[in-house]
């Protein structure tokens, strides 16, 4: 049976209320949990970013949910601190945590001033730094001189298990690169058939057997008017497809390319409805497909009465 989270936007809510949100949900029947990593928000209208890292030890200790997290290594994060944090974690609260490493993007991370590389500079990169969070994570001494640099790098307290390393693709070409090193996939909810084509280029990269998870953007409200009203306020920053999302480097920058996109417009990437049955048959066929973990990010700000509903009505659904 496919776990079904909820996904804790740290880029649309402080901190403190993402904390109440995840008790709620897991009070509600979500089985798992998300965390997103962001250090600005997307759009100005979000107005959040809270430092993820901080957050899941306080939901880790607060709640009995698993929990994942979507970082970047080898930027604003070298990869020994990211291990480090993860080690920690999963020291603390063990098999709770699984880490999803990314190409990362450049709203994120060229903070520091790193020159922002083209994409295929960008997963060698990635691909550098999970080999050496492994590597630490075994306990290994590492020295390393490349796109990073290590020297005589040793974590001291590690866990009994280290976490699962997800990479995450939105592209077959992605997705077959990762199939070779990363523990599972990360993808995000598509048309069946392409998100099929994804799980498909994973398999045929090496990562056969591997469990696919899934983050799905979606967009509940009791109306329609009010579901896709609620997804252009606060998810409009998303749509804009290609490379885009991965190269504008502030919440302005986003909020300038999407001045002429219209509410009709974020049904193309989200899933919208006021149908609490349509969505239970939606996210089925992300089941269908094999998919171990469904995050669901419900974009609009009524999380609460988003919980409740799904949690009584689609919930049950997904689970018979």
């Amino acid at each position: 049976m496919a776990r079904i989270g909820f996904h804790a936007s740290h880029e649309q809510f402080a901190p403190s209320e993402l904390l109440r949100l995840v008790q709620l949900a897991e009070s509600a029947g979500f089985n798992c949990a998300m965390s997103s990593d962001h250090f600005r928000p997307w759009g100005p209208t979000q107005g959040q970013s809270g430092f993820a890292w901080s957050w899941l030890g306080a939901a880790l200790q607060s709640t009995g949910l698993p929990f994942g997290v979507i970082s970047a290594p080898g930027y604003r994060y070298h990869p020994a601190i990211l291990a480090q944090a993860a080690a920690t974690l999963c020291e603390m609260f063990p098999g709770r945590l699984w880490l999803k490493l990314g190409s990362g993007q450049r709203l994120n991370e060229d903070l520091t001033g790193v020159a922002w590389p083209e994409k295929a500079e960008r997963n060698a990169r990635l691909r550098e730094c999970a080999d050496i969070i492994r590597a630490l994570l075994r306990g290994e001494t590492v020295s390393h001189y490349g796109r990073v640099t290590l020297v005589d790098c040793k974590l001291y307290s590690l866990p009994k298990e280290p976490p699962m390393l997800l990479g995450a693709a939105v592209t077959e070409t992605t997705a077959e690169f990762l199939g070779s090193w990363a523990d599972g996939l990360l993808t995000v909810s598509g048309k069946p058939d392409q998100v099929r084509k994804v799980a498909e280029a994973f398999w045929r990269g090496g990562g056969e057997g591997k469990p696919l998870f899934m983050q799905v953007g979606l967009n509940w409200a009791p109306t329609e008017e009010e579901a896709l009203q609620g997804a252009y306020e606060q998810w409009r920053y998303n749509v804009l497809g290609g490379e885009v999302n991965w190269e504008l480097r502030s919440p302005q920058d986003f909020d300038t390319a999407t001045r002429y996109v219209k509410p009709e417009d974020m049904k193309q990437s989200l899933l919208i409805s006021a149908d609490l049955d349509q969505h239970a048959e939606w996210l089925s066929q992300y089941v269908d497909l094999g998919f171990h973990e469904l995050q669901l990010h419900q974009v609009g700000r009524n999380q609460s009465a988003f919980i409740e509903a799904f949690g009584s009505k689609v919930l049950p659904q997904l689970r018979r």
